[in-house]
């Protein structure tokens, strides 16, 4: 049965980020799954359905939360999902063994008066850290079905499952907000009723932590009830609202939580047990470790990994193979069929869809993105890269982000376009308009990174001065952002994953699905680009554009025909770097100019799908002031760069 297909209910799994939302849905759901964009946002929501006793389920795998009050654009969908309809069950997904962190959620949800199953997912890593908890006693306390599961290796999802269609709410678990916000919560909730399927205390809490100035913002489901008690809101003093109250109501949500553990006779170790794999995590977010560690990712994923075996092997080998067997073919079959010439570049000319699009997209991207895709997989499925935003959240504060912006930021490097989809993720306006500027500046795609390190392996030292530019352009220009682009810093707070040795399954599954992502996208645009070319070359448009980059190709001292490459990069950053492997190939460029030209290309525009998302997000004004600065900069730091390299005083 499809998702789309009737069912006895619907089934949100909510939880933080990083708890095994995902895998308990596979297990759910078998992984037959369908994902698609929440309606009116990008973000991705996966659902599936899952056959119980009780009947057939639709699931839906929510972004995650922290509260229930939304911050990002992610939360945002994911409170839509609870306030729009009702739902058979929710089960909460928390970590097991972090469960005194994750309960004053559960304590938000039960409050909402939402039918509730809590899964303490993990309880193997749990138990491993000296985490016990009397299930059976935090059911009565919480009053809502409670079921310990292990996501990777399946135990408990069965009980899970059954537990679905007996979900209900919590019995009695109200919170005492304290003398100061209590009589605040009592009062609205008097006069707020119900909104969509909120209990009027849940909708008087979100009323009191909301920014006055958002009101109007409210998901629909609490429109009508917000305008019904505007007055009441605005007669309130402006410390008894927004973010004055989130303490306070935090306060209370944590003390009831560790009233309903005591009763659940929990037993939570002060970190004096310590697993093998917790002394490593703790290691990998140390500076003195960690930093090392980073350094070895760096250079055995990305420069021999993606650069020497991706860019490097893989590349030479397919493009020689297609070249040899799909081109040959090609100029046979088209010289045979199509005697006319302008119509036969079309296909098999230097610009033509076989031997620019199909082989740019499949002998010298594809390779290059699979490897990428293949090495993030496996620092993902392994949980490094939460423990490299803890590393490096010091750091990004001083560029006006968080460790959080480190999972735009790392998969920006497989795709520039995806990753400035996925700066929703980020709390502010500030934060998300920084880290998008720092993707269109100073992060290559996958395929453009590849190829740069393929080009500049002969010449080490142009390859040291490409990635400290880069570095170097990427720190400084955050510096100045963080300090010219308006709003408060970033806080940050990341749920940690345990370390666990990458399964292979988990790793295939999330390489070939992205690679497919990449691949659909991908070609049918690099065919257009052909297209496009190929019409622009008939009609002599192409050749006036070249001429009219030549002055900027001369003053970073490269030959005029590069202009090319940089409209090729304008269709896509990949795109124009294979465009100067091939000049390079051919011998047209020196090591010089080789460094030079990859720094221009890699600083250059961001390919136009990326620009149009930077539209769609952050507003076609801000896209375009990217765009602008980053092409002056590039120009400005290429030209340096070349004078740097002509004083002679660097060898490459």
């Amino acid at each position: 049965m499809s998702a789309g297909a009737a069912t006895d209910g619907r089934v949100l799994l909510v939880g933080a980020p990083n708890v095994g939302k995902s895998l308990l849905f596979n297990r759910l759901t078998g992984r037959h799954a369908t994902v698609s964009n929440y309606p009116g946002t990008t973000v991705e929501v996966m659902r599936g359905t899952c056959r119980t006793t009780d009947g057939v389920f639709e699931v839906v795998d929510t972004p995650g939360i922290y509260g229930l009050a939304p911050l990002t654009a992610d939360e945002r969908v994911t409170f839509d999902l609870l306030v729009s309809e009702p739902a058979r069950a929710v089960v909460h997904v928390v970590d097991a063994r972090n469960i005194d962190r994750m309960l004053p959620l559960t304590l938000q949800l039960a409050e909402a008066g939402l039918p509730l199953v809590l899964a303490l997912n993990m309880a193997d890593e749990a138990r491993a850290a000296g985490v016990r908890v009397d299930r059976a006693a935090l059911e009565r306390a919480l009053g809502v079905t409670v079921v310990e599961t292990v996501a990777t290796t399946g135990a408990g999802v069965g009980g899970l499952a059954r537990a679905l269609g007996r979900a209900r709410p919590a019995a009695s678990v109200a919170v005492d907000y304290g003398p100061q916000i209590e009589p605040l919560v009592a009062d609205l909730a008097a006069g707020a009723g119900a909104a969509g399927v909120l209990a009027p205390r849940a909708v008087a809490a979100l009323l009191l932590q909301a920014d006055p100035s958002a009101i109007e913002s409210l998901p629909p489901a609490l429109a009508a009830t917000a305008a019904r008690l505007r007055p009441r809101l605005e007669s309130l003093p402006p410390e008894s609202m927004g973010a004055s109250v989130v303490a306070g109501m935090s306060v209370a949500l944590r003390r009831r939580a560790d009233a309903i553990l005591d009763a659940a006779r929990a037993e939570i170790p002060a970190g004096a047990r310590l697993t093998p794999r917790e002394r490593a995590s703790r290691l990998l977010m140390n500076p003195w470790y960690g930093v090392p560690v980073l350094a070895a990712v760096l250079y055995f994923g990305l420069w021999q990994f993606v650069g020497r075996f991706g860019a490097g092997f893989l590349v030479d080998a397919l493009s020689t193979l297609f070249t040899r067997t799909v081109g040959a073919w090609a100029d046979s079959a088209f010289a045979w069929l199509v005697p006319w010439t302008w119509l036969r570049d079309l296909f098999t000319g230097d610009y033509g869809i076989v031997p620019l699009g199909l082989r740019y997209a499949i002998a010298i991207i594809f390779p290059v993105v699979g490897t990428f895709f293949l090495a993030f997989a496996l620092l993902e499925d392994s949980g490094y890269l939460p423990r490299l935003a803890m590393l490096l959240d010091r750091l990004f504060k001083r560029i006006g982000l968080n460790g959080r912006a480190v999972i735009p930021i790392v998969l920006g490097f497989g795709c520039g376009t995806m990753a400035s989809v996925v700066t929703r993720t980020l709390e502010t306006r500030r934060e998300r308009l920084i880290a998008t500027f720092l993707l269109a500046l100073a992060v290559p795609c996958s395929a453009q990174m590849g190829v740069m390190m393929g080009l500049l392996r002969p010449h080490p030292g142009g390859a040291a001065l490409w990635m400290g530019v880069l570095a170097g352009v990427f720190l400084l220009s955050g510096w100045l952002a963080a300090r010219l682009v308006p709003g408060a810093g970033p806080g940050f707070y990341m749920e940690l994953p345990p370390l666990r040795v990458p399964r292979p399954d988990h790793v295939l599954v999330k390489t070939l699905s992205r690679m497919t992502w990449y691949f659909r996208e991908v070609l049918p645009l690099f065919v257009l680009a052909s297209v496009i070319l190929w019409a622009a070359r008939l009609t002599g448009l192409f050749d006036r554009m070249v001429s009219a980059t030549a002055p900027v190709a001369r003053l970073l001292g490269l030959p005029d025909d590069l202009g090319r490459v940089f409209l090729f990069g304008f269709f896509r950053r990949d795109y124009g770097a294979a465009g100067l492997y091939d000049m390079q190939r051919a011998g047209y460029l020196d090591g010089n100019q080789i460094t030079v030209a990859a720094i221009v290309l890699t600083l250059f525009l961001p390919c136009v799908a990326q620009l149009l998302v930077m539209g769609r997000e952050r507003g076609a004004r801000a896209a375009l002031a990217v765009a602008g600065v980053v092409s002056v900069l590039a120009v400005s730091i290429g030209w340096a760069a070349n004078v740097f390299l002509q004083s002679g005083r660097f060898v490459l």
